[in-house]
């Protein structure tokens, strides 16, 4: 029994330290990989993310990605497994992110918003379920201001309903 305890407990204890301490590109990213997830280069986590509790070697955060505060990334859930988070992702605030689900390079989901599907890259996705709102020209990394980024931004329009003639 101990067996099995073990490796969960260390897990935890890890997960724990990983939401609670400083260090958003340094300690919380090293705690994160000695759990078992999959991290890139220069990456940032914020304050109290939960990254997959308990099959964390499911969930992969490609280099340069931003992993807002109070984010939940659920990687598994029956036979759906993994999530990938590309280069240059931005995730807002308190975003969920659901099992089986791969966020494309240079993509930016707004706060709150809850990821149930695949994100195209370059693509900003809002809402309870994200939906498309603009493309990205201009992925928002540290060294590019909000105005620069602004600029890059492309507003998608829904489609027009159909008028019956």
């Amino acid at each position: 029994m101990s067996e099995r305890l073990l490796p969960g407990l260390k897990n935890r204890i890890l997960q724990f330290l990983a939401r609670n301490l400083p260090g958003a590109t340094t300690m919380r990213v090293r705690l994160n990989r000695w759990r078992g997830v999959n991290i890139g280069k220069d990456v940032w986590i914020g304050y109290d993310t939960i990254i997959e509790t308990s099959c964390p070697h499911l969930v992969t955060i490609r280099d340069r990605a931003a992993i807002g505060m109070r984010v939940t990334i659920i990687a598994h859930n029956r036979e759906q497994r993994g999530v990938i988070i590309e280069e240059d992702v931005s995730l807002g605030a308190g975003v969920i992110v659901l099992p089986n689900v791969t966020i494309g390079r240079g993509a930016i989901v707004t706060a709150g918003s809850v990821v149930t599907k695949s994100v195209p890259p370059k693509t900003m996705m809002q809402g309870n379920p994200a939906r498309p709102i603009a493309t990205v020209e201009i992925p928002f990394g540290l060294n590019v201001s909000v105005k620069e980024f602004a600029k890059g931004l492309k507003p998608i329009r829904p489609a027009e309903p159909e008028l019956d003639t």
